[in-house]
């Protein structure tokens, strides 16, 4: 009787984890998405370059890395999508409610990005226009390698998310109750798959494939979450994140440090899950800061950020002959956060209660 309510109150703990909304990884999103666009404004040639050259290497190194915070993101899926459907019985009913879910999340702002650049895609002159308008709207960018156009390049992101979100519930149903020894052997595998991927002639330019490890990695990532509340191991989330970042931002800047055989994506895999569990588990100055009432809108806001800031662009340059790096910025926060109010969250909302 005794063991029965001691097992009854571990999973009723480790069920309201699965539940609890983690505020800190949410406001996380912005700074993501703020370095994706960060890292746009100051390649060569642009606004910003001038600019991030002033500043020391280190820095330097760090701002042109936000291509790197897209790998991040990917690892953030996983754990999401883990904490959201942990405790799902997959069937007919679950996998339908859960397409449409995945669908309401990412589509409707995406149709809004290319309805956007729409009089920038009649104006364009590349062959086979009606091929790439075909691969833009059913999301397989990320499997044609490089594309000729650059409508919304970021939402190349998109296709990986697409196949993720095919492939998470097969991952789910293997990890959501693994060991910590199985645990951690998926996060080593997915440390070494990408190289594997290689190893066997899998191109580089095969995105989905290739970022499947980042996927996998967050899927690990929650299930350690898990295993921490089921033993009441709850470390102070600092001891985690500012290490995973701190470590992750020198490798970034200092990518010699690496051994030859170690790339800087499979090495900043498992320090992108120490990040995501350390602001998961909370504590320490950055976490709450992050955990903010106004970080978190942000946050909520950010796949509008990222998938529309390209578009904006776009129609800023036609318009204007002085390029103001924070009017721009100022432009895109706004009009996401009033993207994220009044069309996200309201088609998500309907989509959902559709099924």
């Amino acid at each position: 009787m005794r063991a029965s309510r001691k097992i009854k109150s571990i999973t009723n703990r480790i069920q309201t984890a699965r539940g609890r909304h983690l505020p800190a990884l949410t406001g996380l999103r912005f700074v993501l998405a703020l370095w994706v666009i960060l890292h746009h404004l100051t390649g060569p040639g642009q606004t910003l370059d001038p600019w991030v050259r002033s500043l020391p290497f280190f820095l330097y190194a760090v701002i042109r890395g936000g291509y790197l915070a897209v790998t991040t993101f990917f690892v953030l899926s996983g754990f999401v999508l883990s904490r959201s459907y942990a405790d799902t019985d997959w069937n007919s009913r679950s996998l339908l409610r859960y397409g449409v879910g995945r669908f309401a999340r990412v589509y409707p702002v995406y149709a809004l990005s290319l309805a956007i650049v729409v009089p920038f895609i009649l104006e364009d002159r590349t062959p086979g226009k009606g091929g790439l308008l075909a691969v833009h709207g059913l999301l397989l960018q990320g499997w044609m390698g490089h594309l000729p156009v650059g409508w919304n390049t970021p939402a190349w992101t998109l296709s990986c998310e697409a196949f993720f979100y095919l492939m998470f519930p097969l991952a789910a149903i293997l990890v959501q109750r693994a060991s910590w020894r199985t645990t951690l052997a998926i996060a080593a595998a997915s440390c070494l798959l990408t190289r594997a991927m290689w190893a066997v002639g899998i191109s580089d330019e095969i995105k989905p494939l290739i970022h499947l490890s980042d996927f996998l990695m967050g899927i690990a990532a929650s299930r350690v979450y898990d295993l921490l509340e089921e033993r009441r191991l709850r470390p102070a989330g600092s001891w985690l994140y500012l290490p995973g970042a701190l470590i992750g931002a020198a490798l970034i800047a200092y990518p010699g440090l690496l051994p030859a055989p170690v790339d800087l994506n499979s090495a900043l895999r498992p320090l992108n899950a120490l990040l995501l569990l350390g602001f998961a588990l909370g504590g320490g100055v950055i976490a709450r800061v992050l955990s903010s009432q106004t970080a978190v809108y942000l946050g909520k806001s950010s796949y509008a950020m990222y998938i529309l800031h390209i578009p904006v662009l776009w129609w800023y340059l036609r318009w204007s002959r002085e390029f103001s790096a924070l009017l721009y910025l100022a432009v895109v926060i706004g009009l996401s956060a009033l993207v994220y109010r009044f069309i996200e969250e309201p088609a998500n909302r309907w989509l959902r209660t559709r099924v």
